[in-house]
């Protein structure tokens, strides 16, 4: 008899109860938001756990039936089997051809799905899957699909080489454009990639990055220093050229003799000249009147009168002129 070995643990069943709940809510959340974006064309067909839902799938979306059969050669459904742990766990999932399709259609579109679901594990797939499911059908919107004989496959055959050389011509020739870039563009390229992931911080770039910053800091200072020095010099040689000054400087704004006297900025200006002689009279004129002011007294004053004794000197005097200058005045009067 062969008995179960326990568990050295046992299991919380509490939190098992709120795991499987979020489970559930998102789950639930998830089904609203397809609800809102496929309107009628996603259905829930299983409301008890485990959920089951679908979703019907054209290239072209038209709310006109009418319309939406015109525009669209191909459609299927999608259908999701929803396990109890999603979105930790990958849903079951399976395809309907609505319209246009082929069962090899069916399993290749089946495989898309598959592979879209287990890129977004661990979080809500179905809109991802379907997006991934409608992708393909816009791209594969003709008629004639469906059709299995042998002509229907080799045509279709043909059109996806002639698709897949398009697509390898497109490729080609992007890459092309991509290597003929010129080299400034090429370097703006590496640096926007090395900002975009940064330049790790370690000791060797932070070593490299010091010298750097340093080698900056010591040249900038020998470029001031040697400003300062160019300015002192010339501050210095400015100080003593007006200190120092020579005969032709001194000469330079002096008058020549030809401009003293005939422009009116020279010293001897004749103008000035007879100007300041007229000032000089003038001056003396006011200096006598201002004697006569004062009230001299004539008769007090002290005369040597030895200076008259001499007579015989006033016998060389001519007093004609005198007497003339008299007659003249009586007859004038």
């Amino acid at each position: 008899k062969v008995t179960p070995i326990k568990s050295q643990t046992p299991i919380n069943k509490e939190i098992v109860q709120a795991k499987m709940s979020d489970h559930v809510e998102e789950q639930e959340m998830e089904a609203e938001a397809l609800t809102a974006i496929f309107d009628t064309a996603f259905e829930v067909t299983k409301s008890d756990q485990p959920f089951e839902w679908s979703v019907s799938l054209y290239p072209i979306d038209t709310h006109d039936e009418v319309e939406r059969d015109e525009v669209n050669h191909v459609a299927c459904k999608l259908k999701v089997e929803v396990p109890s742990d999603y979105p930790d766990a990958l849903p079951v999932m399976d395809v309907e051809i609505l319209k246009g399709l082929s069962e090899e259609h069916r399993e290749k579109i089946l495989t898309i799905a598959n592979e879209e679901a287990e890129a977004y594990m661990g979080m809500p797939a179905v809109y991802a899957v379907c997006e991934a499911i409608r992708t393909w059908l816009g791209d594969n919107n003709v008629k004639g699909l469906d059709d299995i004989s042998m002509h229907a496959q080799m045509m279709r055959k043909q059109a996806e080489a002639e698709q897949s050389k398009i697509q390898a011509q497109q490729k080609f020739e992007a890459q092309k454009v991509t290597e003929e870039l010129t080299q400034a563009e090429k370097e703006e390229l590496e640096v926007r990639k090395r900002r975009a992931e940064g330049t790790p911080c370690n000791k060797e770039n932070f070593e490299a990055w010091k010298a750097k910053f340093e080698a900056e800091m010591a040249e900038k200072a020998i470029e001031e220093e040697n400003a300062r020095t160019m300015k002192d010099r010339s501050n210095i040689k400015k100080k003593n050229k007006s200190n120092t000054t020579t005969l032709e400087d001194e000469m330079e704004d002096r008058l020549t003799g030809y401009e003293q006297f005939t422009q009116k900025k020279g010293l001897m200006s004749l103008e000035l000249l007879e100007k300041a002689a007229e000032e000089a009279a003038a001056a003396s004129g006011d200096e006598s009147e201002g004697d006569d002011s004062d009230g001299l007294d004539v008769d007090n004053l002290d005369v040597d009168k030895d200076l008259f004794d001499d007579d015989d000197d006033l016998d060389d005097l001519d007093f004609e002129d005198d007497s003339d200058d008299d007659d003249d005045d009586e007859i004038n009067i």
